[in-house]
Protein backbone atom coordinates (compact mmCIF):
# COMPACT_ATOMS: atom_id res chain seq x y z
CA UNK A 1 0.00 0.00 0.00
CA UNK A 2 1.09 3.55 -0.70
CA UNK A 3 1.71 5.77 2.31
CA UNK A 4 -0.67 8.66 2.99
CA UNK A 5 2.20 11.15 2.64
CA UNK A 6 3.09 9.85 -0.83
CA UNK A 7 -0.55 9.84 -1.93
CA UNK A 8 -0.93 13.37 -0.54
CA UNK A 9 2.17 14.63 -2.37
CA UNK A 10 1.07 13.03 -5.64
CA UNK A 11 -2.44 14.47 -5.29
CA UNK A 12 -1.05 17.93 -4.47
CA UNK A 13 1.01 18.11 -7.65
CA UNK A 14 -1.86 16.74 -9.75
CA UNK A 15 -4.18 19.45 -8.42
CA UNK A 16 -1.48 22.06 -9.12
CA UNK A 17 -1.19 20.70 -12.67
CA UNK A 18 -4.94 21.10 -13.14
CA UNK A 19 -4.75 24.67 -11.79
CA UNK A 20 -1.86 25.48 -14.16
CA UNK A 21 -3.82 24.19 -17.14
CA UNK A 22 -6.94 26.15 -16.18
CA UNK A 23 -4.89 29.33 -15.61
CA UNK A 24 -3.09 29.07 -18.94
CA UNK A 25 -6.28 28.34 -20.89
CA UNK A 26 -8.35 30.99 -19.11
CA UNK A 27 -5.82 33.80 -19.58
CA UNK A 28 -5.36 32.88 -23.24
CA UNK A 29 -9.11 33.30 -23.73
CA UNK A 30 -9.61 36.39 -21.56
CA UNK A 31 -6.68 38.27 -23.10
CA UNK A 32 -8.24 37.97 -26.56
CA UNK A 33 -10.82 40.56 -25.54
CA UNK A 34 -10.33 44.13 -26.85
CA UNK A 35 -7.64 45.77 -24.71
CA UNK A 36 -5.15 48.20 -26.22
CA UNK A 37 -2.09 47.24 -24.19
CA UNK A 38 -2.72 43.49 -23.94
CA UNK A 39 -3.53 43.28 -27.64
CA UNK A 40 -0.26 45.09 -28.30
CA UNK A 41 1.67 42.79 -25.94
CA UNK A 42 0.36 39.47 -27.28
CA UNK A 43 -0.24 38.35 -30.83
CA UNK A 44 -2.88 35.82 -31.80
CA UNK A 45 -0.13 33.22 -32.18
CA UNK A 46 1.05 33.85 -28.61
CA UNK A 47 -2.44 33.38 -27.22
CA UNK A 48 -3.01 30.25 -29.29
CA UNK A 49 0.23 28.82 -27.91
CA UNK A 50 -1.03 29.58 -24.40
CA UNK A 51 -4.29 27.78 -25.14
CA UNK A 52 -2.43 24.74 -26.49
CA UNK A 53 -0.25 24.67 -23.36
CA UNK A 54 -3.31 24.86 -21.12
CA UNK A 55 -5.11 22.06 -22.98
CA UNK A 56 -1.96 19.92 -22.86
CA UNK A 57 -1.64 20.33 -19.09
CA UNK A 58 -5.33 19.57 -18.56
CA UNK A 59 -5.12 16.48 -20.76
CA UNK A 60 -2.12 15.31 -18.72
CA UNK A 61 -4.14 15.90 -15.55
CA UNK A 62 -7.00 13.70 -16.82
CA UNK A 63 -4.53 11.01 -17.89
CA UNK A 64 -2.89 11.04 -14.46
CA UNK A 65 -6.26 10.34 -12.81
CA UNK A 66 -6.84 7.42 -15.14
CA UNK A 67 -3.45 5.75 -14.69
CA UNK A 68 -3.32 6.07 -10.90
CA UNK A 69 -6.48 3.97 -10.59
CA UNK A 70 -5.01 1.11 -12.64
CA UNK A 71 -2.89 -1.69 -11.31
CA UNK A 72 0.70 -2.04 -12.45
CA UNK A 73 3.21 0.59 -13.49
CA UNK A 74 2.90 0.79 -17.29
CA UNK A 75 0.41 3.66 -17.24
CA UNK A 76 2.49 5.59 -14.72
CA UNK A 77 5.61 5.13 -16.86
CA UNK A 78 3.74 6.45 -19.90
CA UNK A 79 2.59 9.40 -17.79
CA UNK A 80 6.20 10.20 -16.91
CA UNK A 81 7.16 10.29 -20.59
CA UNK A 82 4.27 12.66 -21.21
CA UNK A 83 5.42 14.82 -18.29
CA UNK A 84 8.86 14.99 -19.88
CA UNK A 85 7.23 16.17 -23.11
CA UNK A 86 5.30 18.77 -21.11
CA UNK A 87 8.51 20.01 -19.52
CA UNK A 88 10.09 20.45 -22.97
CA UNK A 89 7.09 22.50 -24.16
CA UNK A 90 7.22 24.64 -21.01
CA UNK A 91 10.98 25.11 -21.37
CA UNK A 92 10.62 26.22 -24.98
CA UNK A 93 7.83 28.64 -24.01
CA UNK A 94 9.90 30.17 -21.20
CA UNK A 95 12.98 30.41 -23.42
CA UNK A 96 11.00 32.17 -26.15
CA UNK A 97 9.66 34.75 -23.67
CA UNK A 98 13.13 35.32 -22.20
CA UNK A 99 14.76 35.81 -25.63
CA UNK A 100 11.96 38.15 -26.69
CA UNK A 101 12.47 40.36 -23.64
CA UNK A 102 16.20 40.72 -24.41
CA UNK A 103 15.31 42.92 -27.41
CA UNK A 104 12.01 44.21 -26.11
CA UNK A 105 12.33 47.82 -27.26
CA UNK A 106 13.15 46.85 -30.84
CA UNK A 107 10.62 44.01 -30.92
CA UNK A 108 7.75 46.23 -29.88
CA UNK A 109 8.92 48.89 -32.31
CA UNK A 110 8.02 46.43 -35.04
CA UNK A 111 4.74 45.52 -33.31
CA UNK A 112 3.77 49.18 -32.84
CA UNK A 113 4.59 49.88 -36.48
CA UNK A 114 2.21 47.14 -37.60
CA UNK A 115 -0.76 48.75 -35.86
CA UNK A 116 -3.29 50.79 -37.77
CA UNK A 117 -3.20 54.58 -37.45
CA UNK A 118 -6.46 54.44 -35.47
CA UNK A 119 -4.90 52.06 -32.93
CA UNK A 120 -1.71 54.13 -32.71
CA UNK A 121 -3.76 57.25 -31.98
CA UNK A 122 -5.67 55.47 -29.21
CA UNK A 123 -2.40 54.24 -27.66
CA UNK A 124 -0.79 57.69 -27.94
CA UNK A 125 -3.80 59.35 -26.32
CA UNK A 126 -3.86 56.77 -23.50
CA UNK A 127 -0.11 56.98 -22.78
CA UNK A 128 0.20 60.71 -23.56
CA UNK A 129 3.08 60.15 -25.99
CA UNK A 130 3.84 60.72 -29.67
CA UNK A 131 5.81 58.34 -31.88
CA UNK A 132 7.85 55.38 -30.72
CA UNK A 133 11.56 56.22 -30.45
CA UNK A 134 10.97 59.91 -31.30
CA UNK A 135 8.21 62.24 -32.44
CA UNK A 136 8.71 61.26 -36.09
CA UNK A 137 9.05 57.51 -35.60
CA UNK A 138 5.84 55.56 -36.39
CA UNK A 139 3.78 58.52 -35.23
CA UNK A 140 0.10 58.77 -36.16
CA UNK A 141 -1.45 62.24 -36.17
CA UNK A 142 -4.90 62.71 -34.70
CA UNK A 143 -6.66 62.52 -31.38
CA UNK A 144 -5.98 64.87 -28.50
CA UNK A 145 -2.30 64.18 -27.75
CA UNK A 146 -0.70 64.26 -31.21
CA UNK A 147 -2.93 66.28 -33.57
CA UNK A 148 0.03 67.36 -35.71
CA UNK A 149 3.82 67.24 -35.98
CA UNK A 150 4.39 70.52 -34.15
CA UNK A 151 2.48 69.35 -31.07
CA UNK A 152 4.18 65.93 -31.20
CA UNK A 153 7.63 67.53 -31.30
CA UNK A 154 6.80 70.01 -28.53
CA UNK A 155 5.46 67.25 -26.27
CA UNK A 156 8.83 65.47 -26.39
CA UNK A 157 7.38 62.32 -24.81
CA UNK A 158 7.79 59.11 -26.77
CA UNK A 159 5.87 55.84 -26.50
CA UNK A 160 8.77 53.39 -26.20
CA UNK A 161 9.14 53.83 -22.43
CA UNK A 162 5.49 53.44 -21.31
CA UNK A 163 4.87 50.62 -23.80
CA UNK A 164 7.89 48.57 -22.76
CA UNK A 165 7.26 49.31 -19.08
CA UNK A 166 3.86 47.61 -19.39
CA UNK A 167 5.01 44.78 -21.65
CA UNK A 168 8.12 44.08 -19.56
CA UNK A 169 6.09 43.73 -16.36
CA UNK A 170 3.52 41.54 -18.10
CA UNK A 171 6.06 39.28 -19.79
CA UNK A 172 8.13 38.93 -16.61
CA UNK A 173 5.01 37.85 -14.70
CA UNK A 174 4.25 35.29 -17.40
CA UNK A 175 7.86 34.04 -17.35
CA UNK A 176 7.65 33.57 -13.57
CA UNK A 177 4.33 31.72 -13.96
CA UNK A 178 5.79 29.43 -16.62
CA UNK A 179 8.69 28.69 -14.26
CA UNK A 180 6.07 27.68 -11.70
CA UNK A 181 4.53 25.31 -14.27
CA UNK A 182 7.92 23.66 -14.67
CA UNK A 183 8.21 23.17 -10.90
CA UNK A 184 4.78 21.51 -10.86
CA UNK A 185 5.66 19.13 -13.70
CA UNK A 186 8.99 18.19 -12.10
CA UNK A 187 7.30 17.66 -8.72
CA UNK A 188 4.65 15.38 -10.25
CA UNK A 189 7.33 13.50 -12.18
CA UNK A 190 9.27 12.79 -8.98
CA UNK A 191 6.12 11.85 -7.04
CA UNK A 192 5.16 9.56 -9.89
CA UNK A 193 8.58 7.90 -9.76
CA UNK A 194 8.07 7.20 -6.06
CA UNK A 195 4.66 5.68 -6.76
CA UNK A 196 6.17 3.47 -9.48
CA UNK A 197 8.91 2.29 -7.12
CA UNK A 198 6.43 1.47 -4.35
CA UNK A 199 4.19 -0.42 -6.75
CA UNK A 200 7.14 -2.40 -8.09
CA UNK A 201 8.08 -3.34 -4.53
CA UNK A 202 4.49 -4.39 -3.81
CA UNK A 203 4.38 -6.52 -6.99
CA UNK A 204 7.67 -8.17 -6.02
CA UNK A 205 6.38 -9.02 -2.55
CA UNK A 206 3.18 -10.39 -4.09
CA UNK A 207 5.23 -12.73 -6.29
CA UNK A 208 7.31 -13.85 -3.31
CA UNK A 209 4.15 -14.52 -1.28
CA UNK A 210 2.57 -16.45 -4.13
CA UNK A 211 5.68 -18.64 -4.47
CA UNK A 212 5.68 -19.30 -0.73
CA UNK A 213 2.05 -20.25 -0.93
CA UNK A 214 2.71 -22.75 -3.69
CA UNK A 215 5.63 -24.32 -1.76
CA UNK A 216 3.51 -24.72 1.37
CA UNK A 217 0.76 -26.30 -0.74
CA UNK A 218 3.10 -28.99 -2.04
Amino acid sequence: MLSKKLIGAWAFFVICLMAAGILSLTLSIVWRRPNLMLNLTFSGVNLTAGSVLGITLLATFVLSLLVITQRGTLGLKILNWILLANSIVILLTGTYIWIFTLHERNNYHAVFGQQSNETKILIQDMLKCCGYFDATDEVAFGGTTCPNQAVATALNNFCVTPITKFTDLTLNNIFSTVDGFMAIVIGLFLANMCVIKKRQEFERFEKIDSKRGMHSFF
